[in-house]
């Protein structure tokens, strides 16, 4: 088995459309364990280092000014091979093309903005998730090594 740890995000939009439950519940409805939770409104240096690798590119500006538009939900969730599961349970990145029975598929849409608003974000390697999760949780996770 390979129990890892990745970081999900609910985004402003899941948020304000009150996503949240219907997330962890999916989360936890595949057997994932939801160990860390925190809303929280990003600053711009928060999310200047969670997007650092986007940094320069054409949507990154009205990426971190729709991450600045409201709170967001940062949780930890656990479990076999949870990094690849969870980014197949959120779906497509365009939720026009998200499969059904993806959150992205059932849930979102687009929206027709300068970035595209699709709920959730899910660490895409254990790289990825190791410095996500210190930079949303900072040392804070009980059993951390």
């Amino acid at each position: 088995m390979s129990i890892e740890r990745t970081l999900v995000l609910v985004k402003p939009d899941g948020v304000r459309r009150g996503l949240v439950g219907e997330v962890i519940s999916r989360i936890e409805d595949k057997g994932y364990a939801v160990v860390a939770l925190r809303m929280v409104q990003p600053d711009r240096a928060l999310l200047a280092r969670h997007y650092a690798e986007h940094e320069g590119k054409p949507f990154y500006e009205p990426l971190v000014e729709f991450m600045l538009s409201g709170p967001i939900v940062a949780m930890v969730a656990e479990g076999n091979r949870v990094i690849e599961g969870f980014r197949s349970l959120a779906g497509a990145t365009d939720p026009t093309v998200a499969a059904p029975g993806t959150i992205r598929g059932d849930l979102a849409r687009d929206q027709g903005t300068k970035v595209m608003q699709n709920l959730v974000h899910g660490s895409d390697s254990v790289e990825s998730a190791t410095r996500e999760i210190e930079i949303f949780f900072s040392g804070q996770l009980i059993g951390e090594k």
